[in-house]
């Protein structure tokens, strides 16, 4: 493990004309998340440089800012500790969120977005009424056991299941990454999320949105669509369709 500028993480691999990787893990959760997928890669794209951060307040990095504004500055600042220029930016869940964050402000070549929605429907509602309940001592049984209850947790391998339930959930790491849900209505998130997505794509960065079944909303054009049926984790069910999809080759699981 090492620090980069504030962030802890594991940087392996080589630096060649590929597009280094960024991998930014879920709520909750930390960067041993991405080690299934990481042997994957080994296989079919030997070499690649990869940076595994643990956001603030998980994993091994301690606690620098939950606040929205200051995450995409704190991922940047590791990124440039570790010496990577225009890296690929893979975000599992709410690590997806602060990926597009990161492109429309950073030089970032794509964004590969796992299963994560971009705009907020009913999710936004649900945690603005869970609010209470995250304040009081029984947050966990009271939100989050009941979210992660629909994740798809118990149909994961082995090894993912051990990966998701080995992290232990904090009340401030929800409430703090949380926070502009709980402060603003569904339509000013969903405002900065989709100015974000304008400004990816006018600078001509990628956008791959990697989902479980076919988006309910519409999408922009430009954006890459791959459905791999299944729960809240791909990169766990389907490490080795996704280290393809990261190297550029043809996935088993068709999508658009």
């Amino acid at each position: 493990m090492t620090i980069f500028d504030q962030l802890a993480g594991t940087l392996t691999g080589d630096a060649d004309e590929r597009a280094p990787l960024v991998l930014l893990h879920g709520l909750t959760f930390d960067r041993r998340q991405w080690q299934p997928l990481l042997r994957e890669l080994a296989t079919v794209d030997p070499g690649r440089r990869v940076l595994a951060l643990d956001l603030p307040g998980h994993g091994e990095s301690r606690h620098v800012g939950y606040h929205t504004t200051t995450l995409a500055d704190l991922v940047h600042g590791a990124v440039t500790s570790a010496g990577l220029r225009t890296p690929t930016v893979v975000g599992h869940s709410a690590g997806s969120v602060l990926a597009t964050m990161y492109a429309a402000r950073f030089p970032a070549r794509e964004v590969v977005n796992l299963d994560q929605p971009l705009t907020l429907g009913p999710f936004g509602n649900l945690v603005r009424r869970s609010e209470p309940a995250l304040r009081g001592p029984r947050w966990r049984t009271e939100v989050w056991d009941r979210l992660l209850a629909g994740m798809g947790v118990a149909s994961l391998p082995a090894e993912g299941r051990e990966l998701v339930e080995s992290c232990v959930p904090h009340a401030d790491q929800l409430l703090g990454y949380w926070d502009d849900i709980l402060r603003n209505p569904n339509e000013v998130v969903d405002d900065a999320r989709r100015a974000e997505l304008r400004a990816i794509a006018q600078r001509g960065i990628g956008y791959h949105w990697v989902l479980s079944a076919e988006p309910s909303h519409p999408y922009d054009e430009w954006m890459r669509v791959t459905v791999l049926p299944g729960g809240h984790f791909p990169h766990l069910v389907y490490p080795a369709e996704l280290a393809a999809l990261l190297a550029g080759a043809p996935t088993a699981v068709v999508g658009r």
